[in-house]
Formats: structure tokens, sequence, C-alpha cells
């Protein structure tokens, strides 16, 4: 197909056509389904296994309509709109199928509502009430089936499984496809590959739409933290990612970025926390050592080009049990959650005059990977782990419901002194392509003494790789991201056959990077992911702090602590090549 006619066929595929809904005139595009045009204008269609980044599957059959003029059901879902159609949602017909077929459902689907990942959103009791029936008119065929659990971050509990397959769809377009359709007692199952690796991304979690997926001590952990909340002689220390921002603020009806930090740090605080930390100033202080690192190897040698990143976990982990060859690429920075941390139990202790012993950091993470990764070896300062607990945005939300904690209610708060502020570039780390570009901005003004503008990185598809050739002097810094790890693999596949193609790889598992982590709050989908990063940036232009190495703070422990022994012991890590990750297979737990 030629551009200008692959550029007509997309004019023509935005076409708006009317259609009616139960004789309600609505409008739509040209090459939509009768779900995604009713979802737009606000109709509701039952439906169950639709997921708007994923394929049509016509699992569920609960989106079911009557077309006028043709005989038969067709699923909403995959049905295109055709202009003048008229479409019926509801009559006894399509009442009672969409009911029988909701029985059919519960009966593969072991319910355990209060240990749920859906618990405050479910759509399935959402559909029993609107649709009826009886949860227990079909005998549950899946209650012996096993449950696995992957590493220390993941469980996958096959007996709630609807074998809707959106786990597996998203675990292949991760490049990974751990989770694979296999025969098993006579059924085909969803089940674990034994060949293969889960790399903790937790994308699957988030396309299930059934709970089927959750993290490990998801909500048994809660307990521990009551527990440790109550210990008046503890110092409980809570550092936050940018990220749960934006999700609580969305959950508790808060809006406004600023407004909704402001009121989590207050909620935090009335949980118990001593002291509450931006986790974005972690950013700052690993960017400004990966900077150096960067400009010290590409000006003068004596290193291995591309960097590779390494604050996200699941790449790492990818790395270390897929492409051990590239080891030696790994950035040897912690992720900025465990450099905080490690601050936290040496500078800020020896400052507050606090035993290390005695606190204990809890990060509020949106990565579910992140709970493997701070019981990776080699992490201890002084016989001490950096990070105690990770808690996803849906166990915060869970702890903050049990002791009656509205964030909308409490009066706001600022973070607490001295990691209470980052700056613009450190705010934008967890979006992809944020770690280049603090990195990018500090190397460029070094070297040429102007800010680095006109950064053209921010607009893209997820998914997509993209590049960032920046000139200094007659040299280019060659950069590239990418927020997926299909993506990787062709970034890997380049390096191999080009050395001198990049300088600097950024990967992130996740689309569009924390922003779609595995701990961030149900539902989550890319028009979300979309608009959470627009607000980031649009809060990290208006911060006064344009270059991480600028952040007050970072210069007073540069200044004042740091040396180049406590870097190795505060910010590196050693990589090494891991076995597959370990899948256990248990009973099942009713």
């Amino acid at each position: 197909m030629t551009f200008m006619a692959e550029k007509e066929k997309n004019k023509e595929e935005k076409k708006e056509i009317e259609i009616f809904i139960d004789n309600k005139k609505i409008f739509c595009r040209q090459g939509q389904t009768i779900l995604a045009a009713a979802w737009e204008n606000k109709i509701d269609i039952p439906s169950l296994c639709y997921h708007p980044d994923l394929k049509v599957k016509e699992n569920c059959r609960l989106c079911i309509v009557e077309i006028e003029g043709k005989e038969g059901f067709y699923p909403a879902c995959s049905t295109l709109a055709e202009n003048g159609m008229r479409v019926i949602i509801n009559s006894p017909q399509l009442n009672q199928l969409r009911k029988t077929n909701l029985e059919l459902i519960f009966s593969q689907h072991r319910e355990e509502c209060d240990d749920c990942v859906w618990r405050h959103d479910c759509r399935l009791l959402e559909l029993k009430e609107k649709i009826g029936g009886e949860m227990t008119r079909f005998s549950d065929r899946k209650k012996s089936f096993p449950f696995y659990q992957f590493g220390a971050a993941l469980i996958f509990d096959t007996s709630k499984c609807l074998d809707c397959r959106n786990c597996v769809e998203v675990c292949e377009k991760e490049g990974i496809g751990f989770l694979e359709i296999k025969k098993r007692n006579n059924f085909f199952q969803v089940l674990p590959s034994k060949k293969k690796s889960c790399v903790l991304c937790g994308q699957c979690l988030l396309a299930c739409p059934a709970g089927a997926f959750e993290e490990v001590g998801e909500f048994e952990e809660l307990k521990k933290i009551d527990n440790l909340l109550r210990e008046k002689d503890k110092a409980i220390i809570i550092q936050f990612a940018p990220s749960i921002v934006a999700a609580i603020g969305g959950e508790f009806g808060l809006n406004d970025w600023l407004t909704a930090a402001g009121k989590l740090v207050g909620a935090l605080k009335r949980l118990g926390a001593k002291k509450v930390f931006d986790i974005s100033v972690g950013a700052d202080f690993v960017a400004v050592e990966e900077a150096k690192e960067l400009e010290k190897r590409w000006r003068r040698g004596g290193g291995i080009l591309p960097i590779f990143s390494s604050f996200c976990p699941s790449w790492v982990k990818f790395i270390e049990v897929y492409f051990p060859a590239f080891i030696p690429y790994l950035s040897p920075f912690r992720s900025p959650h465990l450099v905080l941390g490690g601050l936290i139990k040496t500078f800020w202790a020896k400052k507050e005059k606090i035993n290390p012993k005695k606190i204990k950091v809890i990060s509020v993470n949106p990565c579910v990977a992140a709970k493997d990764e701070i019981r990776r070896k080699g992490l201890k300062i002084n016989g001490l782990k950096p990070v105690d607990y990770v808690l996803s945005a849906r166990e915060l939300v869970r702890l903050l419901s049990r002791h009656k904690i509205n964030p909308a209610t409490v009066e706001p708060q600022e973070p607490d002194k001295p990691f209470d502020i980052s700056s613009g570039a450190g705010l934008i780390y967890e979006v992809s392509g944020g770690e280049i570009e603090s990195i990018a901005r500090m190397i460029y003004y070094h070297l040429t003494d102007w800010d680095l503008t006109g950064w053209g990185m921010r607009e893209f598809k997820e998914g997509e790789m993209r590049e960032a050739f920046v000139e200094i002097g007659e040299r280019e810094l060659k950069m590239a991201a990418v927020d997926n790890l299909t993506g990787a693999v062709e970034l890997l596949k380049k390096v191999e056959k080009e050395p001198g193609a990049y300088d600097y790889l950024e990967v992130m598992a996740c689309p569009h990077g924390c922003l779609g982590g595995g701990g961030q709050l149900l539902p989550l989908s890319k028009r979300i992911r979309e608009q959470r990063a627009k607000e980031l940036y649009k809060i990290s232009e208006k911060r006064q702090i344009y270059r991480a190495e600028d952040n007050r703070i970072v210069k007073k422990v540069q200044r004042d602590f740091i040396s180049p022994r406590l870097i190795k012991k505060i910010y590196h890590v050693d990589y090494r090549r891991q076995n597959k990750l370990v899948v256990k297979e248990r009973s099942n737990r009713c």
C-alpha cells in the first residue's frame, strides 16, 4: 500500500457515523466496534473479558447484542458499527442468555472476595447486580485447582481463572511467553511454562478481570505493617513514588496532582509514619552518579558502552536470566528507592542521631518486581536492608481503608526535609524516557554551559523504540529508550550488530514505564497512563530545580557525607547470571 493510499484509508477509518443503541442515537468513528462506541458514549453494555489495550477475544459472551434486520446474537466487542445500524442491548432473550453465561462463568471462578485485587471495583459482582443470576447455580469445577507462586512477588490462582487469556497476550507482548495454554486434567488451562522464566512485571495482574493474580502478601503482609506501626520504639519512614500520587488521587477524587501529593503525605502521617519522603529525590541521587559514569566512559573511554539502565528490576532480571552476556553493560547503580532507603539509614540516621536498627523503611511503589528486588543479595548496608517493605498502590489503599483514613478529608502536608522535593528531571524518572532526559540535561550542561532544550522523546506510542542523538560539539551522545521487553530485544540485537550505535539505553518493562507498573490501581489503560504522564510532565516543568545535580540535598550529601567507599556501599549493586525463577505449585487455600 502506498503512503497516500494508507493516509486515505486512515482518514476513511476516522469518518464519523451514526448508530442507534436501544433507539438512542450516538456518533462514533467508522471502524469502531459497537462496544467501544457504546463505552465512549457512556452506554454500559455488559462485558468482562474486554480490555481496551488488548485484542478482542469474545470469550465471556456477556456483550452479546441483537441487530435489527439480522438474525442471531452478535458480540459487541468484535462487531463493527455501521452507519445507521440499530443495536438492541436489552431484550428478554438477551438478558436470559447473559444471565446463563454469567452463572457459567461463576462456575469456573472460586470466589474469595475479601482477598481480591478487584475487591472495591469488582466487575463480576457489578454484573451480577445488573444481570442477576445465582453465583452457585452450577458447581464450582475449579475449586481444587492449585495456585502458583512466582518468586517473592506474584501468585497465580488457577481456581479463579476465567480462561479469558488476557494474561497470555500481555506476557507474549512483553516477549516472555511465560504463561501458556496447556491441556491438563482434560481442560485447556492457562499455566506457567516449565521452560521459561517470569520477570515479575505484573502485567498479567493488570490484564486479569477476575483477580486470579495478586502480589505475594498483597493483603496478608498488611498485618505485619499494622504491627510495625504500633511499635513505638521504631522510626517508621514511608517513601512514595510520584506515580502513586496520581493513582491515589484518582481513587479518592483528587484530580490535581499537587493537591493529591499533599493529601497523601497527610494520610501517611496519620497512618503512623514518623517521616514521609519522596522517592523522586532518590532518582536525583542516582541520575547524578549515572551522568558522571556515562560522561566518563563517553569522553575518556575505559568502560563498556552502551550503558544499560538498571532501575527497572524486571529488565534487570530479564538480562540476568535470558541475556547474561549483556550483564557487564548494566549500570552499576541501584534503583532510586533502594538508594534513598540506604541514605535514610546512613546519612539521615546520623544527622538525626537515630540508631539505624530502629529505622524501618516502607516504599510505596508501583512495581511488583520491587518486592523481589528488596530481597536481592548484596544490598545490605552495615547488616541492614535499605528497604524493609514494599507496598503497592492497591495495598496502600487497603491499608488506609483499614485505618479509616480518607486522603481527601485529611489536612495536606509537605514531604519531610531533607528528602522533600526533587528536580523537575527527578519527578519524571518513572515515565519511559525520563531517566535519559535527566542524564542528558546534566552532560549537555557540563560540556556546553547551556541548558538542554527541545527534548523530543516525550510523545511516543507505547512499545515503540525512541532515539535521541544529542549534539555536543563535534560528537553525538546517542541514547535510546523503550517501554517493553520485546522492543528491548530488538535493541540488544542492534547493539550486538552495531557496537557503536548507542551510548546509553533506558529500558522499562511496563508500558509508559512505572505508570503502567503491576502494582498500580485497577483498572488501568493506555488512556489513563498517557493522561498521568502528561500530568507529571506538566508539574515537572514548574519545578525550580532543572537538573538533578542542582538539588540542594544532593549537593549537601555530596559535600558533607558521601565518599567513594560509601557510594559503592549505598549506590552500587552486583549483577550476576540467574537461574530461572522458582515457581512453587501449592494446593488451593480453600
